[in-house]
């Protein structure tokens, strides 16, 4: 799955700076962070709102809506997939909950 999230980021970070008439991308990247965290947000509220409501295949288009726009926020904010996949990677053979006591401890 990496790989996918890799390609739609580069096609994401490529969009950057194009026309915002033409991209939504674009659009959404030229309104900046605050306009990118939101559509985010809100795609991630409509996600759980489907999955409390049972409705499957609601659930996987709109999990589709919250990866696009994660990722889209992700380059707002200069961030690089690789960058997640480290934190990820550096959390594994943890507890889950060990890992969330020592962010409390920074």
């Amino acid at each position: 799955m990496s790989n996918d999230l890799d390609r739609l980021f580069a096609t994401i970070a490529a969009r950057k700076g194009a026309d915002a008439a033409t991209s939504y991308t674009a659009k959404l990247l030229q309104d900046g962070v605050e306009r990118c965290a939101k559509k985010f947000g809100e795609e991630a509220v409509e996600t759980a709102i489907a999955a409390v409501s049972g409705k499957k295949d609601a659930v996987i288009a709109e999990s589709a809506d919250v990866l696009y726009h994660l990722l889209v926020l992700w380059a707002a904010c200069g961030v690089r997939p690789e960058d997640v996949y480290a934190a990820l990677a550096a959390r594994q053979g943890r507890s889950g909950l060990e890992e969330k006591a020592s962010r409390k401890a920074t």
